[in-house]
């Protein structure tokens, strides 16, 4: 049984209680609070219970990328949220007579995939809180544990600073029927995980960030740094056996490099599929020929996927290559395949061919989520960039990079949306400036009004009045 109607009703009621004890705490408060938190959740012995708790419940990931990936997202969170203002005035513009206010949100609903129990709650409790908002985890009933046990490391660190614990709670024990209540009971909604979870957020009648389905595509170009391609790739699709949906599910390789660079990859770990073993991996990961992969491949080992498949790779072999020239659902392995398997393309006709060919498969899956290219040409990032519907393009970089990195200025998170290409509100990787309200306060200024002739002088000279 999962947690009742009344059950959802008293958290978040406890959450409304919370969230009012907070509403006027000053930003250095704020920011006290939620320094707290990350350290709870971000200390070694924290993050090192967490990631063991994670790999034993779930079966997902390993426990040393784990270690690594909950750390790095909390510090990287709370270094991003440092000089975000989130508390009374955050912006003056005495030219437009325009100061804005930030003001709470409310209770907010915080939807888990099974795949990220540790490290997501973490990151979405900050954004709340640094808003001044109440926060309640809905984790997924797979992983219920591990989060349950990161929610109580938070709730420590909020009484230690003097706030109250329930502004962090979770539903216990979950269940589809508490979280669609909780959503319909919140004031925001922030979802994380696949298709069917993203759509329920957004049909709960209460507003909702979501993200879309992933399905990175790489583009190696004839004059990119080989090395450091095959090595991003790599970092990005062993790391934590892909459980992130940023890592490469398709690289496209320029014809003329598409050799040297297989040979990289096999070199860094690689086993590239004969026809047989590759007809073997659709057989068991796609058993009913439907878009979405097997649970017994998802974030596995390379050797335990191809053990199932029915053939045998070394032991040091880290991820799986199947040679690929479609997209669609004929062409399963151009879809997200959530484990350390990916497609590999070789395209022709140059960056042109590659921004087609990134379209097809993000059409078929990924629409508006993440590509990136490894170039030394500024023309061909400029043709990726302005050519795919993508909201993130990462240049030179493991597209891991793409939910915020040391190395570029995207905001750290775990919450990748994918603008209107997939059904998203927004393109942005979602950080702690979605969690609160803004009052625009307006003052009269001295301005002149629109002016026709300004407006409408080349208009009329080219077609007349």
């Amino acid at each position: 049984m999962g947690s009742s109607v009344a059950d959802v009703a008293s958290i978040v009621g406890r959450a409304r209680a919370a969230q009012s004890a907070i509403n006027g705490y000053t930003q250095e408060q704020v920011d006290e609070l939620v320094t707290a938190v990350a350290w709870s959740v971000a200390r070694k012995d924290r993050a090192e219970a967490l990631a063991q708790l994670a790999v034993d419940e779930g079966g997902f990931g390993n426990y040393a990328d784990k270690v690594i990936k909950i750390n790095r997202r909390v510090l990287g969170v709370l270094r991003d949220m440092r000089s975000v203002r989130t508390v009374g005035v955050v912006d003056e513009d005495p030219e437009r007579g325009i100061v804005t206010i930030a003001k709470p949100v409310g209770v907010v609903a915080a939807l888990i995939p099974t795949t990220g129990p540790d490290a997501t709650p973490p990151v979405k409790v900050l954004f709340a809180l640094k808003g001044r908002n109440a926060i309640v985890v809905a984790p997924h009933p797979r992983t219920r544990r591990t989060s349950q046990a990161v929610v109580g490391y938070m709730r420590e660190a909020c009484e230690q600073v003097g706030a109250p614990a329930n502004l962090v709670q979770v539903v216990d024990p979950p269940s589809i029927g508490a979280t669609q209540e909780l959503m319909r009971q919140a004031d925001l909604v922030v979802a994380t995980g696949g298709h069917a979870m993203v759509h329920a957020a957004y049909s709960s009648g209460t507003p909702a960030y979501g993200v879309g389905v992933g399905n990175a595509v790489h583009v190696v170009d004839e004059t990119a740094d080989l090395d450091d391609a095959a090595g991003a790739i790599v970092t990005a699709k062993t790391f934590d056996h892909a459980t992130s949906c940023l890592a490469d599910n398709a690289v496209l390789a320029e014809a003329g490099i598409h050799d040297a660079l297989l040979d990289k990859l096999v070199a860094g770990g690689g086993h590239l599929c004969s026809d047989a073993e590759r007809a073997a991996l659709q057989r068991l990961m796609w058993p009913d020929g439907g878009p979405i992969p097997v649970l017994d491949v998802i974030a596995k080992p390379a050797p335990h996927i191809a053990e199932l498949a029915g053939f045998t790779i070394p032991s040091d072999r880290t991820f799986l290559v199947v040679r690929e020239d479609g997209a669609g659902p004929e062409h399963p392995f151009s879809g997200e395949k959530l484990c350390v398997v990916f497609a590999l393309y070789r395209y022709t006709g140059g960056i042109n061919g590659a921004v087609d060919l990134v379209n097809a498969i993000t059409d078929y899956q990924g629409a508006g989520h993440t590509c990136g290219i490894h170039t030394s040409s500024d023309a061909a990032v400029e043709a990726l960039a302005h050519g795919t519907r993508t909201a993130r393009v990462l240049v030179n970089q493991n597209l891991n990079e793409g939910a915020g990195s040391p190395r570029n200025g995207l905001p750290f998170t775990l919450s990748l949306s994918c603008g209107t290409w997939g059904g998203n509100i927004t393109t942005e990787n979602v950080n702690a400036r979605h969690f609160v309200n803004l009052t625009w306060v307006s003052r009269p200024i001295t301005a002149s009004p629109p002016d026709e002739e300004e407006l409408f002088a080349a208009h009329w000279d080219r077609y007349g009045r």
